[in-house]
């Protein structure tokens, strides 16, 4: 599934003041401290990323549900990341099976479930996917599911006009200001592909706390598939992902496995993406 971006569309509701004699100049004012409470909300959303990278480590959970031609399927993470570096440590659970996962220098490790990690008796219990080189190639598997932190690197791409307060919260225990976002797809990695697939805006709910940090980050995307075989309609997955951040300073011990224990499938995930 090489699905970052989004979809689905948001509605914003603009008030405007329609004066009704002497009331103008208290409707003005209305609307320069809406406008001035809007700048204020993006600039918080703005530099969420960096507050919350700067925190240095943090625990996560992580929610993907992702349905398609009547089915559903939901992905569960939880672990720890260091948000400045990338790197991660997480126990993926999905329709049953518990797969144990990490993220080191750009490079995605997962240990395949069942006895002794092997699909096969004999097999190497660890795979290996080089985010690097999917990115550098193209599409958007460079910054999935796999890579807990380009998540909170959406924030970056917004503007004053797409962003709405929605009110407080408690996210964990922690009281939180929730904002609806729209991000510009065009400003993200790959954004003249990633357009193609979810349209040029990506609908985003972040939960920020005092300290202006991200504690809770919620994406409704509907991906577009390629249109292939003659389809009269292309094939849509509809993907929600989120993303909550917790006890920060945690301490993240992120290593790769050993070399002899690991199979690198880089080149078959390309190859099997490139012929879809």
């Amino acid at each position: 599934m090489a699905a970052v971006a989004a979809a689905g569309v948001l509605a914003g509701t603009l008030l405007t003041g329609c004066g009704d004699g002497g009331d103008g100049a208290g409707t003005h004012d209305g609307g320069k401290d809406r406008e001035q409470h809007k700048v204020q909300g993006a600039a918080a959303v703005r530099g969420a990323y960096d507050r919350t990278a700067g925190a240095g480590t943090a625990r996560m959970t992580l929610k993907v549900t992702t349905a398609a031609e009547g089915r559903s399927v939901t992905v569960r993470g939880k672990g720890a990341i260091d948000l400045a570096e990338g790197d991660s440590v997480m126990t993926v659970t999905a329709e049953g099976q518990r797969i144990e996962q990490r993220v080191v220098d750009r490079a995605l490790y997962q240990k395949l479930p069942g006895e002794g990690g092997g699909q096969q008796s004999g097999d190497k219990p660890w795979v290996k996917i080089d985010l690097k080189r999917a990115a550098a190639q193209g599409g958007t598997g460079g910054q999935g599911v796999g890579d807990p932190a380009q998540t909170v690197a959406y924030a970056r791409g917004i503007t004053e006009k797409d962003v709405t307060e929605t009110g407080e919260e408690e996210v964990g225990g922690v009281r939180t200001t929730r904002y609806r976002v729209k991000v510009d797809v065009a400003d993200l990695p790959r954004g003249e592909t990633l357009r193609e697939q979810v349209g040029p805006t990506l609908p985003m709910d972040v939960w920020l706390d005092e300290q202006g940090r991200i504690r809770r980050q919620q994406i409704d995307m509907t991906v577009k598939a390629s249109e292939s075989g003659g389809s009269a309609s292309p094939r849509q997955v509809k993907v929600r992902t989120l993303t909550e951040y917790s006890d920060f300073g945690a301490e993240v011990e992120a290593e790769p496995p050993a070399a002899g224990e690991v199979t690198d499938v880089t080149d078959k995930v390309l190859k099997g993406r490139s012929a879809a």
